[in-house]
């Protein structure tokens, strides 16, 4: 009697195990397919892809019978994804040159040779930044269909840089207000990301950006005697 008790509790046991098991084995696949999905959604193709065509790769993989070698699977990514730069390229640019020459007609809208067009909100009373100096502000940025890519708003943070280290819009557009003063920003893309844009993100190449900017503090960097300029009398 005691023998068979024990069959079963070993029995039993050894279930509860590979059930155990099986449990961690899903997870693990879960995570991973996770982790997959995830480096297809930075490179912004998760939306585009038969995820049936996909899971047929993997079985066909698992079974020996992939229809590609890796030459002809890196051929094929690279084919598309340069395809698809191109034509990003292509879209966003056009579009960013359409929304800035309607743009330039609105009223309070100014457009500086280098390309930026900006509106002031408010001028602000404070000192106006230059380069050298950090800055404190709040931000949202939006693409031109008004997704937000970013905003210092939302997290309920301010941030602080030194001005000469960030894009050329933001360079150029923030030394035109002072401390307090708000300013509205239509960035091309050659003063923003560039034809590159900003992978990990929604900003494609050649992405047009707008920003709305609150410049909170100006801290000024002293200049050192070396750097003081003597004018003669």
């Amino acid at each position: 009697m005691k023998i068979k008790i024990l069959f079963i509790i070993a029995f039993l046991s050894a279930s509860i195990f590979a059930s155990g098991q099986d449990k961690i084995k899903d997870s693990v696949a879960y995570a991973l397919g996770i982790q997959m999905a995830e480096n297809l959604k930075q490179n912004q193709v998760l939306d585009l892809l038969d995820l049936d065509v996909l899971t047929s790769a993997v079985i066909d993989l698992r079974d020996g019978k992939a229809r590609m070698n890796a030459q002809q699977c890196d051929s094929a990514v690279r084919t598309y994804f340069t395809r698809r730069y191109e034509d990003l390229k292509a879209k966003n640019e056009k579009a960013g040159k359409e929304f800035l020459q309607k743009n330039a007609t609105t009223q309070g809208v100014v457009t500086l040779a280098s390309g930026l067009q900006y509106k002031i909100e408010n001028e602000g009373m404070g000192i106006k930044p230059t380069a050298d100096d950090e800055v404190e502000v709040h931000y949202k940025g939006t693409l031109l269909d008004g997704r937000v890519f970013d905003s210092s708003i939302d997290r309920g943070q301010s941030a602080k840089f030194v001005l000469g280290r960030v894009i050329p819009g933001w360079i150029e557009g923030l030394q035109l207000i002072g401390e307090g003063g708000r300013i509205t920003l239509y960035v091309p893309a050659n003063l923003a990301y560039g034809d590159r844009g900003a992978p990990g993100t929604i900003i494609e190449p050649n992405a047009t950006l707008i920003f709305n900017v609150e410049l909170l503090k100006v801290n000024r960097k002293e200049k050192s005697p070396e750097a003081v300029e003597i004018k003669p009398n």
